[in-house]
Formats: C-alpha cells, structure tokens, sequence
C-alpha cells in the first residue's frame, strides 16, 4: 500500500481543527480519521493483480537514435481501475516518459508507448513494471511489482553512413567502366574493343586481331564474389579515447561503412573480433543481412583490459577459410603492441592474403608537436615527436611486409578505408 499526496493535504487540512480547537484530543481524533479514511480507500481500491501485461518486442536501435517500447495492458476484472503504471528501465537504455496514467473499465485493453534512447551498446534490459490502484477517495493506493522481461538491442553508431551514397556512386562508376586496364587476378573478361595507345599488350586478343585485321584488346571487369575478412582488436589499447570517442567506436565505424560498400559490389564478408580469445565471429553471412550480423556481433563487444593474442585471432581466421582475402585489421598501430604481438603472425598472413591495417590516429599528438609556446609545451613537443617517429618507423616496417596502413584521424578513417577498398577494386587488384 501507497499513499498520495491527497492524504498529506488532508493532513494539512487539520491544522484549521487544531486551531479551532487547540488541545489533543482534536490532534488524535483528526489523525485518527485520516488514517481511518485511507485504510478504506485502500480496501476499496481494485487490485493490480487483475491487470495482464504484455510486452512487445522491440527492433535493434543504433546508439542515440530514438525507438520505442510498446505494453499492452489489460483489466480482466469487473471493476474499473484508476492508477499510474511505471515501467522502468536500466538508465543506459534511456527511458523517458515512463509514468502512465490508467483508466480502465473491466474487459478494456490500452497500449502504453515509452520511448527509448540507448547510450551504451549492447542489450539493454527493462527492471520491474510497478503499477498503483488508487482508491475511490485518491488517499490510497495498492500497489504491485510485475515481471515483464524486456530488451532493446543498441547497435554501434554509424556517424560514417552520411559517406556512403557517395561511396556508392563511386562503386558504380568502377563497375560501368568499359575496361580495367589491369589484366591481374581479381578481374574476369568483359568484352572485345579497339587496341589504344596505353593499353597492355598482354590483353591483345589475337584471334579476334586476324578476323578483324585490327588490333583487338580483351576488357575485364571487377570481378565479383571476392573475400574480405574484417579482424576487430578488443584489447587494452582499443579502450583508449581519441577525443572523447573510444578507439574501438571508431573502429567498429569504419567497419560497418566497408560492410556496407563490399556487401552493395558483391563481395562476401567475414568479421572476427577478440583480444586473448575470440569474442565474435561472423561468417557466411548473405549480402544482404551481413550488415545487420556484423552490427549485432559488435554490440555484445567493449575493450578488455589484456594484451592482444594475435595467435589465437590468427587462427580464427585461418577457420574462416584459406581462400585468398582482403584482410583488414582494425588495431592500434602502437609500436611496442605491433612489434611485440603483431608481427610474429604477420609474416604467415601477408603471404595468404592482402593485408591493410587500419588504425585510429590521435590529431593531439601533431598539435603537440607543432606548440612552441613555452618551455613546458618545447618538451612536450618532443614527446609527441618521438612518438610520432616511433609510429612513422612502425608503419615503414609493415610496409615492407607487404601490408598497407592508414592511420588517420577517427572522422577520417572509414573513408580512407573505404577509398582504399574502391581503389583495388578500380585497378582490378580485388
């Protein structure tokens, strides 16, 4: 049982009594009347029991996007039931406006609409749904607690999806060219035409030379149905903010906007993500609904304070398959973590598969370098050299491993990865 504000002005209300008059038998017999009075409302007022309620579900929703919750309540008694009804949530999932007025006559149905704004990834979970019966006099109310599970799923923002209608005009522009002048492989024949000054003499096609007693060149096309493997770094340094983003946020953006560009020219993609183990993995996933897989698997996934174990996550892609693939590593390009854990591994990588690492840059560390205000920021331009250099000298070694690196800022890093992805495409290299 509950009581309302109304019982606390009734209350109020008996200080004109004692006023009137002042001595205790007005107090105790003014209290006694109160307490009289709500015990009744609360025997009168219907009970919360005879309410089912039923919870429907709710589709995924990226962060800080807006979605809802929906109840459908119903009175099985015969009498009517005035309340207010609670539905409370765990704060990350944003609820607002979680308090609803009830009105039901016996056999009547209302839905009750919460709205949502998740914060953090993951499934977000409803608590407990408290409901209050007020009584005919609103002094009282009965009260109950139910159980109704609930869960929102909050995906991964995707600040870069404002990029991908661009990329995507991009993408068709490479498959309507006429010709690749790249005959490597990766590309699959397309057509006859006329030879021009710059193209390559091994696409002559003889035979169709001598019938046409002019030089006759073979075109080829980007070939579909390619193998692209994104691999996620959870570790300790993926939980490091740039700006007031993770790097792991970051990442997982530039993540979704090549899923999205690969899935749209055909290709198929694979994801694993893990530190010491492997926390998610999506493979066979149709072109289709790789997006929604792989935006799922990322939002079960938050840093894990312990080195990388790029064995373990070495072997995990040697499960996805043997077969040649664009292999994209979303890690931190911190020189001591590479050298140490990375490139052991590497070497084995590189010589199945295209590599590219793709690393967040911090913008603060070129700021640093560039302050020469006084003696304080002198030195720790210094730093910020030393730092840099060690990167630069880190990124030069991978590169002569074969593997290419874009380290760029958080903003700029689901483009870069994108263009670069377009770019192997456009010279018939994926």
């Amino acid at each position: 049982m509950s009581i309302t504000g109304h019982t606390v002005l009734l209350l109020a209300l008996g200080v004109g009594a004692v006023l009137w008059r002042p001595d205790g038998t007005t107090v105790g017999a003014w209290t006694l009347g109160v307490v009289l009075a709500v015990i009744l409302d609360a025997v009168l007022a219907p009970s919360p029991r005879q309410l089912s309620i039923l919870r429907k579900p709710t589709d995924p929703v990226r962060i800080d996007q807006d979605t809802t919750t929906v109840l459908q309540v119903t009175n099985n008694g015969r009498r009517r039931l005035r309340g207010v009804l609670r539905d409370a949530w765990l704060p990350s999932a944003g609820a607002t406006r979680n308090r609803h007025r009830l009105a039901l006559a016996g056999g009547d149905s209302v839905s009750l609409v919460t709205p949502l704004r998740p914060t953090r990834r993951g499934d977000r979970t409803a608590d407990r749904i408290t409901v209050r019966s007020l009584g005919p006099l609103g002094l009282a109310a009965r009260q109950k607690g139910f159980d109704c599970p609930g869960t929102v799923r909050a995906l991964p923002a995707f600040p870069s999806r404002k990029h991908l209608p661009g990329m995507l005009a991009k993408l068709q522009q490479i498959e309507g060219r006429a010709a690749v002048r790249t005959r490597g492989q990766g590309t699959e024949f397309d057509s006859l035409r006329d030879y021009v000054e710059g193209d390559d003499v091994r696409s002559i096609d003889w035979r169709a030379t001598a019938r046409r007693r002019t030089v006759v060149v073979r075109t080829w096309r980007p070939e579909r149905d390619r193998r692209i493997l994104l691999v996620l770094d959870t570790s300790r340094l993926s939980a490091g903010r740039v700006g007031n983003v993770p790097r792991l946020d970051s990442a997982m953006d530039a993540a979704l906007l090549l899923t999205a560009i690969a899935a749209k020219a055909g290709d198929h993609i694979g994801f694993v993500a893990g530190d010491r183990t492997v926390r998610a993995t999506v493979a066979k996933a149709s072109r289709t609904d790789v997006l929604a897989r792989v935006s799922a698997a990322m939002s079960q996934l938050d840093p894990t304070l312990v080195e990388a174990n790029w064995r373990e996550l070495a072997a995990a892609i040697t499960a996805q398959g043997r077969k040649q693939s664009l292999l994209v590593l979303l890690t931190p390009l911190e020189p001591a973590a590479v050298s140490e854990t990375l490139l052991p591994v590497l070497a084995n990588l590189a010589a199945r598969h295209r590599i590219v690492i793709a690393s967040v840059a911090d913008p603060e560390l070129s700021a640093m370098a560039d302050a020469r205000d006084d003696i304080v920021a002198v030195y720790s331009a210094a730093a910020a050299e030393v730092a840099l250099d060690a990167r630069r000298r880190t990124a030069n070694a991978l590169r002569q491993l074969g593997v290419a690196v874009l380290d760029e800022p958080a903003d700029a890093l689901p483009v870069a990865l994108a263009d670069y992805y377009l770019a192997l495409k456009s010279r018939g290299q994926l």
